[in-house]
């Protein structure tokens, strides 16, 4: 693809306080969170430097759109049911895992958000996505676990992995399982509310 098509695709949503960029694919578009500092000539100077991977993004969202065709969106309904079991079974895997791991946390939040499966706040508070009700406890517990890592480690340095892998040694399976069912899952929400 040229600069020009990839930048076709691209949505640009600066954020107050990011210091990165991030691609997200979001429905047909490519959601570029970036600085809110960020020019057109910045964006299409980061497209130009991650060509291939641009690229290659944008071709694997275009295939996850075309066999999500096949799958029926996610109904008010069904989400209302995911976010009700979210509540039941979440927050007793959250007081599990802190136990083990030796951590306080605040709140436990569910959403259903288009992106994330979990979030930490900077005050303890942890969020999850009802959508994890459509995984197994295997993809589950690695949110849970990498989410209460970062009441230790407010970041992905190697010490969050080192954290993350002593609870969980087979973290990166379950991380990689977790993307790959994860995406057309997500892209059901999507479809849910354009």
């Amino acid at each position: 693809m040229t600069d020009s098509e990839i930048r076709q695709r691209i949505t640009l949503k600066k954020e107050k306080g990011r210091k990165n960029y991030s691609f997200v694919p979001e429905g047909e578009k490519i959601v570029c969170r970036a600085p809110v500092k960020t020019t057109e000539e910045d964006l299409l100077r980061l497209i130009g430097a991650h060509r291939r991977a641009l690229t290659n993004l944008i071709k694997r969202s275009d295939a996850l759109n075309e066999a999500a065709k096949a799958e029926p969106p996610l109904s008010e309904s069904e989400l209302n049911c995911l976010y009700a079991e979210a509540q039941k079974v979440i927050p007793p895997i959250v007081r599990h895992y802190a136990g083990i791991m030796g951590v306080l946390f605040g709140r436990i939040t569910i959403r259903c958000q288009k992106t994330r499966w979990g979030s930490c706040s900077s005050k303890n508070n942890l969020n999850f996505n009802c959508l994890l009700m459509l995984m197994t406890p295997y993809e589950i517990e690695y949110v849970v676990v990498h989410e209460l890592a970062h009441l230790k480690e407010l970041n992905h340095s190697p010490a969050f992995w080192a954290e993350v892998e002593r609870v969980l040694p087979d973290y990166a399976e379950r991380r990689r399982s977790l993307k790959e069912k994860g995406e057309q899952i997500m892209l059901r929400n999507h479809r849910q509310k354009p």
